[in-house]
């Protein structure tokens, strides 16, 4: 199994500015944070355990449902909690793809195959994943704009895969945290097909968006009560916390914080993708609120001798070293950074 590594390791490095978790640049609205300050002063409560007025305001506004919705300390936790429930003996990963969909499998001794995506194609999810699923893995994992490239799925070709997994009665876990970043007319989401496709688990989360990493909130949709149940009886009682449940129905009323955000990381990643090509690297098509690109591969070492982290990617499967991903930040940020990368590939030319 891969080596689990993440971004955000801000408590073993000094750093001045932190570029390799990709969360919103202008951080948690003062909204969320007055939900979370309203959940500590009710927390000499338990919380509520079906946490029902959270589940309503995303039902709401995912227009499902509130008994096809699960909710998690973080999406990782809904992760593990859905395969603990499920205990596939088969599973269908591709790589490169976020490490956790593997840590988890491999807690119930599942049998993991890879899809590989290609570097010559951009690191594309194409056709011939179809083929891995005529295999008919009992549950698959797709992350889409995929972590850590931001590359998005074909629209034709994701309605194909959705189709085969129900054909052939597979869970398809369709990762979306990162959507909301995607512009609007890119998104492509599929809560639309929960109700003619209960093999389908749409996993989404507020971590990203709305700044609150620390507070562990996502939620997972399916129109699959049987397994949501299964599910409710593997995770522990009171897992999302009072000033988490707050925070996330503030979180769910911030549609003008989430347009201009969308709207600025699209703006702001152009730039920032323009200026990496410009200095020499190899960068991919990301959709996302992040970068993924080739570089030196000392690059790393370079920024946190500078006080900045990036994402090193060597150890995602079938990448390399010299693969980096960093975060779209504000535009102060982001000149700081790429001035580090500028002099790094001046002075290397020397």
């Amino acid at each position: 199994m891969q080596k689990q590594v993440h971004g955000g390791d801000i408590y073993s490095k000094s750093y001045k500015l932190d570029f390799s978790t990709n969360i919103n640049p202008f951080g948690m609205p003062d909204s969320v944070m007055l939900g979370a300050q309203k959940g500590i002063t009710l927390a000499i409560h338990y919380p509520d355990v079906e946490y029902r007025e959270l589940r309503s305001a995303i039902a709401a506004v995912e227009a499902i449902a509130p008994e096809w919705i699960v909710c998690g300390n973080g999406a990782a936790e809904v992760i593990f909690g859905l395969v603990l429930a499920k205990r596939p003996k088969t599973g269908l990963l591709i790589a490169p793809g976020f490490a956790e969909y593997e840590q988890a499998l491999k807690t119930v001794d599942c049998e993991v195959t890879f899809y590989q995506c290609q570097r010559e194609n951009g690191y594309l999810v194409d056709v011939d994943y179809l083929d891995y699923l005529e295999q008919k893995p009992e549950i698959a994992f797709l992350c889409n704009p995929n972590n850590p490239t931001g590359v998005l799925i074909e629209e034709e070709l994701l309605d194909q895969i959705i189709d085969t997994c129900k054909k052939n009665n597979i869970l398809l876990v369709l990762d979306e945290c990162f959507l909301e970043f995607v512009a609007k007319e890119k998104q492509n989401p599929q809560k639309g097909r929960l109700a003619d496709v209960p093999q389908l688990f749409i996993l989404k989360a507020f971590t990203k968006m709305y700044g609150m990493p620390g507070l562990r909130l996502g939620y997972g949709m399916c129109s699959d009560e049987v397994l949501l149940n299964r599910m409710k009886e593997v995770l522990q009682p009171w897992n999302v916390s009072m000033p988490a449940q707050y925070a996330g129905i503030e979180a769910l009323r911030e549609t003008e914080f989430v347009n201009m955000t969308r709207d600025y990381v699209q703006k702001e990643r152009a730039y920032m993708i323009a200026e990496l090509k410009k200095i020499g690297f190899t960068v991919y098509d990301s959709q996302a609120n992040y970068i993924f690109f080739e570089g030196p591969e000392n690059l790393f070492d370079v920024c946190e001798n500078r006080g900045i982290l990036i994402r090193d990617c060597s150890n995602y499967r079938n990448l390399t070293k010299g693969c980096y991903r960093v975060a779209v930040k504000r535009p102060e940020e982001n000149e700081e950074l790429l001035e580090v990368l500028r002099a790094h590939h001046t002075a290397q030319r020397r």
